[in-house]
């Protein structure tokens, strides 16, 4: 029985690298340039034939023309890829390091950079396949042969490429412009939450009576690293099948060490195998990342308006821009839907993220450096405020009261 922890960390790794899509396009020019080169061979026995006008090209222009091809693509590709690291750099340095995953993910810049690649590998190719009388030297004589077709498709690729450059010089900037970057984390965030939502709403297991007393078993993964995944649906199918109950102790985003419990268990002690799926049910890696862990994404926004207010930047109106996507989230946890609730029910429970949460990991977090400055400050009370009158629920507005009233009375050496 096969993880989708694994194969969902798997996913992560290949979204998050730069190298998969353009290695990707470059195999596909390969095979592109063997297609036209072999219809090419064959154009007597086509239905169709090339006009005139594209099919009267000579040897040494055609070599030309490859050529001049097949070097701008490589060179301007060499130029794209070191605009991108100065960009990481930049990003990286200004708005946390923690963004670098973000620009590897970047589609844009990924398409980009594979275009201009496969465009030097397909007239490379083609250049390969023109022949010339004069190249046999001494030996048997060669008839001129000239890929027309496979030209013309070059000369396709080179305006795609063309239009990839200047799609590229205006991508850039705007992947580096600081507004852009918090709308793509909140945008993120309130996907993430309204997800969470709906499939908590999908969840049809029945309630089951959980016993107070200590776990029959506790579990450990044997591995230090940050849990990256977790299938629960792998693990409610095993829980089901021994009748067991299941408490995730490291939800995705928790770190674990090798003495670190995992799964806390109620029922018969499972077996080195149930054992085995169990752990199996988890994907441990090296860093955090954003997928199945929304709060990571709250603590980029953190992070981002906590460097903002920092001596040497001194730029409150970033760290407004992160509150106002912080309350954008907050607010859509608390109205969506049911909106963010404790998880009580099913064989297995997380640590269920909950409206509290959201506003600790948000505005508690960033208050130590909202609290200095004054515009930031006067922001947090609007935004607060704002949201007492919006929230729908009465519960949700007495959580907010308290936290708010909470974060006022908390002494300055004491926040965290």
């Amino acid at each position: 029985m096969d993880s989708g922890a694994k194969i969902a960390k798997l996913l992560q790794d290949i979204r998050a690298s730069y190298w998969f899509l353009p290695t990707s396009l470059v195999l596909l020019s390969v095979l592109l340039a063997l297609a036209t080169l072999y219809v090419d061979r064959h154009m007597d026995d086509m239905p169709f034939s090339l006009p005139e006008t594209f099919s009267n090209t000579q040897v040494d222009g055609a070599r030309s023309l490859m050529s001049i091809i097949s070097q701008s693509a490589f060179g301007v590709a060499g130029v794209m890829f070191s605009m991108t690291m100065v960009a990481v750099s930049f990003a990286s340095g200004n708005f946390g390091p923690r963004l670098i995953g973000n620009f590897m993910r970047d589609r844009g810049n990924q398409l980009s950079l594979g275009t201009l690649i496969a465009t030097f590998v397909f007239a490379v190719m083609v250049a390969r396949a023109i022949q010339d009388p004069a190249d046999a030297g001494g030996e048997d004589p060669i008839e001129a042969y000239v890929p027309h077709l496979s030209i013309m498709v070059s000369m396709g690729l080179m305006g795609v490429s063309v239009f990839t450059v200047i799609f590229f010089v205006h991508h850039i900037p705007e992947t580096i412009n600081v507004g852009n970057i918090t709308a793509d984390l909140g945008n993120k965030l309130v996907a993430a939450i309204k997800s969470l939502i709906e499939d908590d709403e999908k969840d049809e297991d029945k309630d089951h009576d959980w016993p107070e007393r200590d776990p029959d078993t506790i579990l450990y993964l044997g591995t230090s690293g940050y849990v990256q995944a977790f299938d629960k649906s792998l693990m409610t199918e095993i829980s089901e099948k021994y009748d067991l109950l299941i408490y995730v102790v490291a939800p995705p985003g928790d770190f674990v060490s090798e003495e670190t419990p995992a799964l806390h268990i109620w029922g018969e002690k499972p077996d080195e195998e149930t054992s085995g799926k169990l752990r199996g049910c988890f994907a441990i890696g090296h860093s955090r990342t954003e997928d199945q862990n929304l709060l990571f994404l709250v603590d980029e926004l953190v992070e981002m308006s906590a460097r903002a207010l920092s001596p040497g930047v001194n730029d409150p109106f970033t760290a407004i821009n992160c509150l106002n996507w912080m309350f954008a989230a907050s607010l859509t946890a608390a109205n969506y839907k049911s909106g963010l609730r404790e998880d009580r029910s099913g064989r297995v429970r997380t640590g269920s993220l909950t409206f509290l949460d959201l506003l600790e990991q948000g505005f508690g977090n960033s208050r130590p450096y909202t609290e200095t400055d004054a515009l930031c400050d006067a922001h947090v009370h609007k935004l607060l405020s704002r949201m007492q009158k919006d929230l729908e629920n009465e519960q949700d507005r007495e959580t907010l009261r308290q936290f708010h009233s909470r974060l006022d009375s908390t002494p300055r050496n004491l926040r965290t």
